[in-house]
């Protein structure tokens, strides 16, 4: 086994918590959807060599702190867990993170920002469409899924914002610390 794919290695120990501290991040006050779920899923998919770990490091991260945030909130956000939004969510990580690995090797600031922009846009569809499916509010019409749309706008502006700052901190952090710790030079996880 290559020793820089091990799991236990200090490139993918680094890339996993860095994950793990933007997701836990959730638990302190924030706009409604400035959130780092987007940023974190490229980031996985861009340094992670073996796809399952990348795959896997994000959407555990995410349960980690889904969990904070039900301790933390209680009875409303434990119902989150048994709806269909929370499943869509999950499938937005997987799908965010497969895009990511467009961005393996080849992360700079503006691929990471073009693929940022897309994995927001990628979410909000997702995400809103799976409202459109599960709330009563909107007809299963054409008219009902447009409206479904038009009301997620006003959160779309912060969920970009939010994969933007996290991007950026995460890319630019860790690109960072492989400028200054030589064993995470080399392709690392």
């Amino acid at each position: 086994m290559n020793r820089s794919s091990a799991p236990l290695a200090p490139g993918p120990l680094v890339l996993a918590g860095l994950i793990l501290l933007a997701a836990l991040s959730r638990v302190l006050p924030h706009p409604p959807n400035f959130s780092p779920i987007e940023a974190i899923a490229l980031f996985g998919g861009a340094y992670y060599a073996d796809r399952r770990w990348a795959l896997a490091v994000p959407l555990l991260a995410m349960f980690v702190s889904d969990l904070a945030l039900g301790l933390l909130n209680g009875g409303i956000y434990w119902d989150y867990f048994a709806s269909a939004g929370y499943l869509l969510v999950y499938a937005a990580i997987v799908l965010s993170t497969l895009l990511g690995f467009g961005l393996r090797g080849r992360a700079s600031g503006a691929r990471v920002l073009g693929y940022a922009l897309a994995g927001s846009l990628l979410f909000f569809l997702v995400t809103n469409f799976g409202a459109w499916l599960a709330s009563p509010l909107y007809p299963r019409t054409a008219g009902g899924l447009l409206a479904a749309y038009l009301a997620g706008i006003p959160f779309f502006q912060w969920s970009v914002l939010g994969t933007l700052v996290y991007a950026g901190l995460l890319f630019g952090g860790f690109a960072w610390l492989r400028r200054r710790v030589p064993a995470l030079r080399a392709r690392t996880a």
